[in-house]
């Protein structure tokens, strides 16, 4: 794919729990498995799945909060895994990240002035008048009223605070921001609004994005590539409008069928997603998929499938070969 900024190259990140005399021993949770994607300049990558999938994950080893166990996330020609924390400080000025509450997120006991100032004087001191200035500006492309500067976090709404954290992402004017299921936690009306100031601010400043969410109507929205993860691993990646015309995979299917349709006699052809998501601790052998998937083979049981399609839309599917271009 061209232009490829970020390069992820089979990074994994597996957490052990479980040690007392109750726990039955030690048990590997996988929480990313072998995962590589790619990430254009100035776009953005959808990363979908159910909750627990890993999503979250991949978005933290991208920016050192997680350090990952193997794997390479090439930046510019440097493997940004490979470098010391110690030295990663400039790097963080470049990769910024937002949280799905941004109540949470946010220092009550500071105004949203501190909370800006804060950040610019870490990265870029500046004279003081500089620094505020900048604040406010901060304060005008995220949409917020210039009085917002000597406010507390409690005073605002949902969407308000998630502005606030937007604000504080850019503080620094990064390249990349995880966008960590930033809508999730807000009202649909709310949502869209964010989803349209991401963009906006896209456009204006050449941000690139990973945008993570469980929502494929909402990835649909904001994505220019998607990427579908199920329990560590990607089951399906594609440019969005090959996506969304030619499914491959049946777990990107039943998710699709998963999302609320607003005429109800309007079925989908696809069948609903069913089931409990396996636990991470015992994840199915074969594709982790065929304990749920509606067109499960005998192979799927036994062997996880090799990489099937084009660089532009592929997934992991035995039910899909080299005469047809997906699945029925």
């Amino acid at each position: 794919m061209e232009n490829n900024y970020i390069s992820i190259r089979n990074l994994k990140k597996v957490y052990t729990s479980g040690s007392g005399i109750f726990s039955g021993g030690k048990h590997q949770l996988k929480a990313i498995d072998g995962v590589s994607l790619e990430i254009r300049k100035g776009k953005t990558l959808g990363l979908v799945g159910e909750s627990g999938c890993g999503k979250s994950t991949i978005g933290r080893c991208l920016i050192r909060l997680t350090e990952p166990d193997s794997g390479e996330a090439i930046y510019q020609g440097i493997d940004i895994m490979k470098i010391k924390k110690s030295e990663f400080t400039p790097y963080r000025k470049k990769f910024q990240i937002i949280f799905q509450d941004p109540y949470s997120s946010l220092n009550p006991r500071m105004t949203v002035g501190d909370i800006l100032k804060e950040i610019i004087k870490f990265h870029n001191p500046n004279k003081k008048k500089e620094i505020e200035d900048k604040c406010y500006k901060l304060l005008e492309v995220t949409g917020l009223n210039r009085n917002s500067i000597n406010k507390y976090p409690h005073e605002f709404s949902g969407g308000q605070r998630q502005r606030i954290a937007i604000a504080r992402a850019l503080a620094v004017e990064p390249e990349f921001i995880v966008c960590d299921e930033p809508v999730s936690a807000l009202d649909v009306s709310i949502q869209s609004q964010i989803i349209n100031l991401l963009k906006d601010l896209q456009k204006e400043f050449g941000i690139t994005y990973l945008f993570i969410s469980h929502d494929l109507s909402v990835v649909k929205h904001i994505s220019d590539d998607i990427a579908v993860m199920y329990l560590g691993k990607i089951m399906e990646f594609s440019e969005k409008e090959k996506l969304f015309s030619e499914l491959y995979h049946p777990y990107t299917k039943s998710l699709l069928s998963s999302v609320p349709k607003p005429e109800p006699r309007n079925k989908s052809r696809a069948e609903a997603l069913k089931g409990e998501i396996p636990s991470p601790l015992n994840i199915p052998s074969g594709c982790p998929f065929h304990t749920r998937c509606p067109q499960v083979i005998d192979i799927c049981t036994e062997l996880f499938p090799s990489k099937r399609g084009s660089d532009n839309h592929y997934a992991y599917c035995h039910l899909i070969n080299d005469k047809t271009s997906g699945i029925k």
